[in-house]
């Protein structure tokens, strides 16, 4: 079991880049039954943030045959760590909420991301079993996923989330061929976009244009603006070095 997503492979075609990221697990069976759904579809990474109980008898039990994908399973405390080299992070929610970027159906969002150019990693979240994932932590997100559900009934096995955006993945995924006909400039990385919003803010902050204590929208605004935009390496680089600039002339005043 690895412990750190810098042990992930390096990024090829858009199975291998793909990151499937569970949060607070509360049954470890069904770690084990993600693991199977994503070896099936040819994905190979598994990133847990802080599971309540791993390694475990009944995640292998469940795993049936897929326990290389258990044995390679990243175990992070963040979901900041888990997304920290991701250029796209797309996050899951079962229930409606109002939310500043696209919320679509699996093969919506697995075909956006098989179009997206550069050899970014690219993660899907998923939450806990009970409640999914918190505000804060869609905010780690460009897209979210709903799985479209009978509207009397729309109660999901974890899992079986996993397998449905793991299969959508698989269809989506171009050929090899295609698929190795990458950008050489690869998108900024989520620790990057993180860094950038940070400074964003704290620039902000510092000419009175946000207000810390009464922010309304405009944090979610900023991190939709700065994550929604596949903002390159180079650009995100850009705009800190612009900001830094009006950090030094505030500075000089």
């Amino acid at each position: 079991m690895s412990t750190s997503c810098n042990d992930l492979p390096p990024c090829a075609t858009l199975l291998e880049r793909t990151r499937i990221v569970l949060v607070e697990t509360s049954h470890p069976g069904n770690i084990g039954a993600a693991a199977r759904a994503l070896k099936t579809m040819g994905l190979r990474q598994l990133v847990l943030v802080r599971p309540r109980q791993f390694p475990a008898a009944e995640a292998t039990a469940r795993a049936s045959g897929a326990d290389d994908i258990l044995a390679q399973a990243v175990v992070v405390d963040t979901l900041a760590q888990a997304v920290a080299e991701c250029g796209i992070v797309i996050g899951t929610t079962a229930r409606p909420r109002y939310l500043e970027w696209p919320v679509t159906p699996p093969r919506e969002a697995a075909e956006w991301a098989a179009a997206q150019t550069g050899a970014a990693h690219l993660a899907i979240v998923f939450g806990r079993e009970q409640t999914g994932l918190s505000n804060d932590e869609l905010r780690f997100c460009q897209r979210a996923i709903r799985i479209p559900t009978a509207a009397d009934f729309s109660s999901l096995n974890l899992a079986q989330a996993v397998q449905i955006c793991a299969y959508e993945w698989r269809l989506a995924a171009p050929p090899e061929a295609a698929a190795a006909q990458l950008a050489s400039e690869p998108l900024a990385t989520g620790a990057e976009l993180a860094g950038l919003i940070a400074h964003a803010k704290a620039t902000m902050t510092r000419v009175g244009y946000l207000n810390p204590t009464r922010p309304q929208r405009l944090p979610d605004r900023l991190a939709r603006l700065v994550g929604g935009g596949q903002l390159r390496h180079s650009e995100a680089q850009i705009l800190r070095g612009f900001l830094s600039a009006i950090d030094e002339a505030l500075a000089d005043l």
